[in-house]
């Protein structure tokens, strides 16, 4: 249609409109696209959902309960599959903008993680820094690239370089990596962390403190690694058939059991070990009672073991209890070190009881570095030292002073938050100078310890 018939209809027909901004019909469902986008993709659903039940919900809510006609409305609010792709499109690249701005003049660490997805092998990366606008520590998730051909130390530090190259982020800018133990990322002559270190000489190379505390967890007795097995084949039994399971859960519900299904448990999800043990304690008497009828000799393999079931089931609790405390994103490798220490010197009742050393030589020949890693006093209690025997520069004694000894705020302030929060307030940032007195490239607020 022509603009003058456009314009000629618009003020006979529908006067009270002629002056009225178009934009501001259009502003509501432009937001409201992009919010029902973003719910889409955090609930990991169909770019599809918006059209196929999100539109027929909003008409039927408009007409049923406000008693409105619903094609005004709808027309305002574009959620096609393709509106759909493209909104979430742009707030990823939106959001990586920001974060890829923030790191080229922000000093970070980076967790890398590589992993096999399918049949090919994905490098995922994760990055702590200070950021400016927050002024305050965050993790961000920064990228999940493929992996060209293999998953060797060059590719993967390739894939990082071209990356960083790409976003314009300086290398000098990383001050800490944290990897797995895998032989491409921790080999003693061109594992990554060797590779990166030609290019950042300062950077601080650790290994996942996660990662190590599993490694530990694995190391178990002959003895104890035979229960363990037993236990795995006694839960795939019941549980990897769907006649048995289904039978199971019937038997539990007539045992009146608190829960009426295994769990399974892989080498991939092994945080999960202690669940799939306890649940198995927890069903001791039905699994016992339901493979008597199934499997006759792993019932008997099943019965010779539980003592050790239990003890397994006892010991995977507490190592997971500590997991769960390394975990978050406000844990500091001050705080990683203080928890796996304290739980090293907890091993000695276990030990005891079996006779075994193994777990406690192996935290020390694993947390090693941790162990030895000096941490100033000042840092830890700012406030209960005194100035003349605390390891700070001159230039921020007198700061310092002025601190502990007149800033009620500052005092607060530290008992009311984490160490990484305090030392992040830009009034304390001063003090944080004095870092290069420590550790070459320390930066214990950074390190990515348990991603």
């Amino acid at each position: 249609m022509k603009p003058s018939k456009m314009k000629d209809h618009l003020e006979r027909v529908q006067p009270d409109k002629k002056n009225k901004d178009i934009d501001v019909d259009c502003e509501g469902g432009l937001k409201a696209s992009y919010s029902i986008s973003l719910n889409i993709t955090k609930k990991a659903q169909s770019y599809t959902i918006g059209e196929e039940i999100v539109i027929p919900v909003i008409k039927e809510l408009i007409e049923t309960v406000m008693k409105k006609d619903s094609e005004r409305v709808l027309k305002c609010i574009p959620l096609s599959a393709k509106t759909v792709q493209r909104r979430i499109d742009e707030m990823a690249s939106d959001v990586e903008k920001i974060l890829v701005s923030e790191l080229q003049h922000s000093k970070f660490s980076i967790q890398l993680d590589e992993l096999a997805f399918g049949c090919s092998n994905v490098l995922m990366a994760y990055v702590r820094y200070y950021s400016q606008s927050l002024k305050c520590i965050v993790d961000e998730f920064l990228f999940a690239n493929y992996l060209k051909g293999d998953a060797k130390s060059e590719t993967i530090f390739r894939c990082l370089e071209h990356y960083l190259k790409e976003h314009h982020v300086p290398f000098g800018n990383i001050t800490a990596v944290a990897t797995d133990g895998a032989p491409s990322m921790v080999g003693r002559y061109r594992g990554f962390a060797n590779l990166l270190k030609e290019t950042v000489p300062d950077v601080r190379a650790v290994h996942c403190v996660l990662h190590r505390h599993h490694l530990v967890a694995k190391n178990l007795s002959g003895e104890l690694h035979a229960a363990l097995k037993v236990c795995s084949k006694a839960v795939n039994k019941i549980k990897g058939q769907t006649t048995n399971s289904g039978l199971f859960a019937i038997l539990c519900e007539k045992n009146n059991e608190t829960f009426n299904q295994l769990l399974f448990h892989t080498e991939v999800r092994w945080l999960s070990g202690g669940d799939y043990l306890q649940r198995l304690v927890d069903l001791n008497h039905s699994t016992v009672e339901f493979l008597a009828d199934v499997d006759q000799t792993l019932c008997e393999e099943l019965k010779k073991c539980k003592n050790h079931l239990f003890y397994l089931a006892d010991l995977y609790s507490k190592f997971h209890e500590t997991q769960k405390r390394l975990q978050g994103k406000d844990v500091s490798i001050i705080q990683a070190r203080t928890v796996l220490i304290g739980f090293r010197a907890k091993i000695g009742p276990f030990k005891s009881f079996l006779a075994r050393r193994d777990f406690k030589e192996d935290f020390k020949i694993r947390f090693e570095d941790l162990e030895n890693m000096t941490v100033p006093d000042w840092i830890i209690t700012p406030f209960d030292i005194e100035i003349e025997n605390a390891n700070v520069e001159f230039s921020l004694q007198e700061k310092h002073v002025e601190m502990i000894s007149a800033d009620l705020e500052a005092k607060l302030l530290f008992k009311h938050k984490s160490l990484s929060e305090f030392w992040s307030n830009p009034r304390k940032c001063d003090f944080i100078k004095a870092k290069e007195q420590t550790e070459p490239g320390n930066a214990w607020r950074l390190a990515p310890e348990t991603h």
